[in-house]
């Protein structure tokens, strides 16, 4: 039942392994929590919805296929749904996270609902702006559609950024950051778990992505490799994805495979996090790096990259480092430094904690979220 400062609330976004939809999901589950009514509106169930939950209810989009179509008709079909579950359950807000094709949906949807009983929100998450968005087959309907939006946030002030000058955009965008479950993703004291992993005197470095090249897992393997010669060290590699392959082909022509653990897609990233001495994302750019900021909450050290949202919450040489995406040697250098020296690397850890707490809890930032609701309404 809604209450009188409650919300009903459409979320639109990839439902599979990648930071949009992990957030997505997350403040999803974070506004049931608190009394709000929300409404995936998916293509299939989130992959961190896997559990009842009160106030969350699942609407999945069913695609056709009919023959005279070249391919499934997606955006039509979101469309058609997001339309039907805001007529049907009274929506207040759609919330769509991605720009392409989600954005497109929920103006089509808004249209066919009427303009002034439905408001939508775009959120941007990096890539929908970085490599997809701007390619001239899509610029103009991205453009459109971020014009269109009721409110626009981004998850960091880069991307902020980078859409308007992009875009050519003279509008308001709301700077929202990532967030992260504290409670959830947190140092562990879990040796045993350890021993599933690597031998006694190993140190464990951790990359988890969806494994697209703007990750750079190769960039992983070649640093790995570098400080595999100077230590024992184990790689654990988590997720899936097009280059996942390629990263396999690599470790084994460099001779590493016995150091290399594939874990593919996991639902369990709160229990591996913690038993990492060093977390690697070496992207060539990104939007915020939620796995850096979730690392970080486990107080793990993160080598990150200094271009795109990164350095807006990993300060270099204080909570984790920062280097140019191309830099293999200084972050295999860093990497061996931090290894060998346990005082350096707790105390980076736990600034790295620190930092996750007090800055970027789920508590703190789904609040900005809600106020933008308040004010769109």
């Amino acid at each position: 039942m809604k209450g009188a400062d409650s919300f009903r609330i459409g979320i639109t976004c990839y439902p599979f392994l990648g930071g949009s939809g992990i957030v997505a999901t997350e403040l999803g589950m974070e506004l049931a929590a608190r009394g709000h009514e929300v409404h995936f509106i998916t293509s299939s169930q989130p992959i961190r919805l896997k559990t009842f939950k009160s106030n969350i209810v699942f609407h999945q989009v069913n695609i056709d296929n009919y023959p005279v179509f070249q391919s499934p008709p997606y955006v039509l079909n979101l469309a058609v749904k997001m339309a039907e579950v805001a007529r049907g359950r009274d929506l207040d807000i759609l919330h769509v996270h991605y720009a392409i094709p989600h954005a497109v949906s929920a103006y089509l949807a808004r249209e066919i609902v009427g303009a002034g009983r439905i408001r939508f929100i775009t959120t941007l998450h990096g890539t929908d702006i970085t490599l997809v968005g701007n390619r001239p087959s899509f610029y103009d309907i991205t453009r459109f559609t971020i014009e269109r939006s009721d409110v626009v946030t981004t998850v960091s002030e880069f991307l902020r950024r980078k859409t308007l000058e992009t875009f050519d955009l003279n509008r308001e965008i709301v700077v929202i950051p990532n967030f992260v479950d504290t409670r959830r993703f947190k140092p562990l004291d879990v040796p045993h778990r350890r021993d599933i992993f690597a031998a006694t005197g190993e140190k464990i470095l951790l990359h988890a992505s969806n494994f697209r090249a703007v990750k750079r897992a190769e960039t992983v393997v070649h640093v790995f490799e570098r400080v595999a010669r100077v230590m024992p060290v184990r790689l654990l590699l988590m997720g899936d994805g097009p280059e996942i392959s390629a990263i396999d082909r690599m470790v084994g022509e460099l001779g590493i495979r016995d150091r290399v653990v594939f874990l593919g897609g996991s639902e369990s990233v709160d229990e591996i996090f913690p038993v990492a001495d060093l977390f690697l994302l070496p992207s060539r750019h990104e939007g915020f790096g939620l796995a850096a900021l979730e690392a970080m909450s486990c107080a793990v050290p993160v080598i990150g990259t200094s271009v795109g949202g990164m350095p807006e919450f990993i300060r270099d040489g204080i909570n984790g480092f920062l280097f140019d995406p191309d830099d293999i040697d200084g972050m295999a250098g860093k990497a061996v430094e931090l290894l060998g020296d346990d005082a350096l690397r707790m105390s980076i850890g736990k600034n790295a904690r620190c930092t996750a707490v007090q800055n970027y809890s789920r508590e703190k930032i789904v609040e900005k979220y809600i106020e933008v609701y308040r004010t769109v309404l």
